[in-house]
């Protein structure tokens, strides 16, 4: 990989970290048992071991930054693709597609890698209020949609979309498991948002 370059040192400073990071998710996507070292990260960036003091302290703020990093970018994904839908009801079907795509791309392995090489209290905590934040625009639109209980409805969602990821990280068809789980939901939804007078807009 050829030394990265920017405008700016700034930039270059960022441009850098972002490769540590990338080569670092890399690794644990492949499966990496324990946290990736810093010998192994730089080189799968192409950096001298040396530009990792720069950035991470050790081991373990490295893996601090990998999870402060993989949520907003799961959730910005989510966030998009949610209001890109417009009504209440199709912003839920997006919230399941959009999740189950991110599953199928490979972030939610990365996910489950550092939660499996790096068990703690601190990492159990930032997953659990990841997760309540990625929730909460599934909580306003179906609380907009007018169901009632939408959080614990929401739940139930998400137990859906679990339990679809599970198929996917196993190596069932894609395609096949997004339909499966729509058709779950979207009766659901459909039938509130007819009676709450969204009429006809998951047609």
């Amino acid at each position: 990989m050829p030394r990265i370059t920017a405008p700016t040192v700034a930039e270059h400073r960022a441009a850098q970290q972002r490769a540590l990071l990338d080569a670092a998710r890399e690794l644990l996507a492949e499966g990496e048992p324990e946290i990736p070292g810093f010998a192994e990260v730089a080189a799968r960036a192409g950096l001298a071991r040396s530009s990792m003091y720069q950035y991470f302290r050790s081991r373990q703020h490295l893996l601090e930054a990998l999870i402060e990093d993989a949520f907003p970018r799961w959730s910005a994904r989510v966030d998009e693709a949610m209001a890109a839908a417009g009504a209440p009801d199709r912003r839920i079907l997006a919230y399941v597609t959009a999740n189950l795509d991110l599953v199928a791309e490979g972030e939610h392995a990365i996910a489950s890698a550092i939660a499996a090489v790096a068990p703690s209290e601190k990492v159990n905590r930032a997953s659990a209020e990841m997760h309540n934040q990625l929730k909460a625009p599934l909580v306003d639109a179906l609380d907009e949609l007018g169901v009632p209980d939408a959080a614990e409805t929401a739940d139930l969602v998400n137990a859906v979309v679990h339990a679809a990821s599970r198929q996917i990280e196993a190596g069932a068809d894609v395609a096949a498991v997004r339909s499966r789980a729509t058709a779950l939901i979207e009766p659901y939804v459909t039938l509130v948002a007819h009676r709450t007078g969204y009429g006809n807009s998951t047609t």
